[in-house]
């Protein structure tokens, strides 16, 4: 039986240093079954954060070979036979002990969010969806806040801006309730645009620029030759994004025709870490 060279963080927020352990390789195996065994033959002390084991509880984020990953969900045959694997905290978040990290921030951000609140029932006491608000309603909730999408945000992880920035995961809340036909709640997008820092994101703002791609720049217009109702908006301001789609959204549901809704946007810098001048506007 061939082993895996695992190393892991071992100290707490005044300090600490990888520690190499060597784990038995079985066909099948995630990181966490190696955490875990380290954990329970050579390092009882080993902390580490875990519950389903089934990539649902997002209890187990941390960071693999620098990348922020579930520990569940990571196949040790990913990485190449004999080479280390680094198992790190989420760098984000203030260490507690080991893997451990104190994520608690979260769901004090979540506490400033307006619950769902929903209208009253129609005149025989039902509430109605159409599937496809079912569909879009679910697929926001396939967030199992393992807060790696926190964890690589810059604005958060190198900037530490979580006293004025929400991070995606939140925006992704706040889009699901703003986007919920049966919510009656107060409107969210001052909260957005205010402590929720909107505008420190400049990652989902990054969009090649359409001459690049396409001698027709009127897009929008096009659609109008085919007879269906169009609109451009400033892609730059989510809040009249977000609106605009709301009118749009209503348009389909009340006349049940297709809508163009065109975001005009541009990218203020590169995805790339390389020196590239076609990368920046």
């Amino acid at each position: 039986m061939t082993e895996a060279i695992m190393k892991i963080f071992r100290g707490d927020a005044e300090g600490g240093q990888f520690k190499e352990y060597r784990v038995p390789f079985e066909e099948g195996m995630v990181v966490l079954d190696a955490v875990l065994g380290i954990q329970a033959t050579q390092a009882g002390d080993l902390a580490v954060r875990w519950n389903c084991k089934a990539g649902k509880c997002g209890s187990c984020s941390a960071e693999v070979n620098g990348r922020p990953r579930l520990l569940c969900m990571t196949r040790m045959d990913l990485f190449l036979a004999g080479e280390p694997i680094t198992v790190s905290p989420m760098k984000t978040f203030p260490l507690v002990k080991d893997l451990v990290t104190d994520v608690s921030w979260n769901y004090e951000v979540e506490k400033q969010i307006p619950p769902f609140t929903p209208k009253p029932p129609q005149a025989d006491g039902t509430y109605r969806m159409m599937q496809d608000d079912v569909d879009w309603v679910q697929e926001f909730r396939k967030c199992i806040e393992c807060f790696l999408c926190q964890d690589v945000c810059h604005v958060i992880r190198d900037h530490d801006k979580k006293k004025v920035f929400f991070g995606p995961r939140f925006f992704v809340r706040l889009a699901e309730l703003e986007m919920h036909p049966l919510d009656a709640g107060p409107p969210r997008t001052d909260l957005l645009k205010g402590w929720g820092g909107i505008g420190l994101c400049n990652v989902t703002k990054c969009c090649t620029s359409v001459e690049r791609h396409s001698p027709v720049t009127d897009l929008a217009s096009r659609f109008g030759a085919y007879g269906i109702e169009h609109e451009k908006v400033d892609g730059q301001d989510l809040v009249a994004v977000l609106q605009t789609a709301r009118q749009a959204l209503a348009s389909v549901r009340e006349t049940g025709k297709h809508y163009c809704l065109e975001a005009l946007t541009y990218r203020f810098s590169g995805h790339g870490v390389e020196p590239c001048s076609g990368r920046s506007r």
